[in-house]
């Protein structure tokens, strides 16, 4: 029988899945891509899932040796600046691999711990857990959708 861990990483890795298979289709001209007016480019979104896989690795899972510079979160929006394909490749396997790595670590008992964050209030790690799987599903289909149909 599979533990809570396991399961949940599963349930991660088969989102995700939705979201990753796009990047190997991706040139750089995509990064720039926007579906006006909204005013996200697919960069942007790269960029912006990383950035929130290492806050859920620092605020959620309490990894203080994890560092963050938000800068999507932080902006709130668009600057144009996401345009390196490679680097935002590494980035945010980086990203995953942090979190990851710290998800695994979780126990059962873990899993029923609460935690509060500013973002979200107080949710068991669980509760917490489903945001990142629900925001990584929700922004792979915003880039799907973009980079069909969106244009720099």
């Amino acid at each position: 029988m599979k533990t809570k861990t396991e399961l949940l990483l599963e349930l991660w890795m088969e989102a995700r899945t939705r979201f990753t298979k796009q990047l190997d289709g991706l040139t750089s001209e995509d990064l720039r891509k926007k579906l006006l007016p909204a005013p996200n480019s697919v960069g942007f979104l790269i960029r912006h899932m990383a950035d929130v896989e290492l806050l859920f690795a620092k605020n959620v899972f309490g990894n203080p040796e994890v560092k963050v510079f938000a800068k999507t979160v932080i902006d709130g929006h668009d600057t144009g600046v996401w345009t390196d394909l490679q680097e935002l490749k590494e980035y945010l396997k980086s990203s995953f691999e942090t979190l990851y790595s710290i998800v695994a670590n979780q126990t059962d008992a873990d899993w029923e711990t609460v935690i509060s964050t500013k973002e979200f209030g107080a949710k068991t790690k669980a509760e917490a857990f489903g945001r990142i799987v629900s925001h990584t599903a929700y922004h792979a289909g915003q880039m799907a959708i973009v980079n069909k149909y969106g244009s720099e």
